[in-house]
């Protein structure tokens, strides 16, 4: 009973990391919020040196492949946040 109330408390609003992923997701906040660091890390960087160097066209280079796993991402929240670490 114990552990079935650990995973209920663990398990993340489906609505709200749609919400950070829709307004913050080129920061990666959205992977902060269930708990997967490493990847919200690299969204961050990947968005925040994207954006950085977009004036001289070399930040596209890593907004692009960014945009395309933030779309990829739409369909990967609702298994992040049933199981986050």
């Amino acid at each position: 009973m114990e552990v079935e109330a650990r995973k209920a408390y663990a398990a993340k609003n489906i609505a709200l990391c749609y919400i950070l992923w829709f307004f913050l997701g080129q920061l990666g906040i959205h992977r902060f919020y269930t708990g997967r660091v490493g990847s919200g890390i690299t969204q961050l960087l990947l968005g925040l040196i994207g954006w950085a160097t977009s004036w001289l066209l070399v930040g596209y280079l890593l907004l692009i492949p960014l945009w395309i796993w933030l779309f990829i991402d739409i369909f990967l929240i609702p298994g992040m946040c049933r199981h986050p670490r």
